[in-house]
């Protein structure tokens, strides 16, 4: 585990560099966590995040790519848009999920 400073909060962050606790996370470390991965969020992207989250709560594990899209209504051509080479790796990190069991 390795600490970092995010928006003033110490965050905790696995061996696989995803948030340890995502408990910590909030809006403004979502938007710094983007920003590592130049990502500016917008609206698309929230909708994305809050549905991972909210389904991360329900369901105990980061939803993979193929749930965002068939679940969150996401299509996987919009889905690569906003969170480019690996998108379900990229949203699980910007919103503070582990990474998703599906992904290697």
């Amino acid at each position: 585990m390795s600490t970092k400073e995010i928006a003033g909060k110490a965050i905790e962050f696995d061996a696989d560099g995803y948030m340890a606790d995502y408990k910590q996370w909030d809006q403004q470390v979502a938007e710094a966590l983007a920003s590592d991965i130049g990502i500016t969020l917008t609206d698309a992207h929230w909708k994305v995040i809050n549905f991972c989250r909210t389904d991360y709560e329900a369901q105990g594990d980061a939803p993979t790519l193929r749930r965002i899209t068939t679940v969150g209504g996401v299509p996987t051509k919009d889905l690569y848009q906003l969170f480019p080479k690996g998108p379900a790796k990229k949203v699980a990190y910007v919103a503070g999920l582990k990474k998703p069991s599906g992904c290697i």
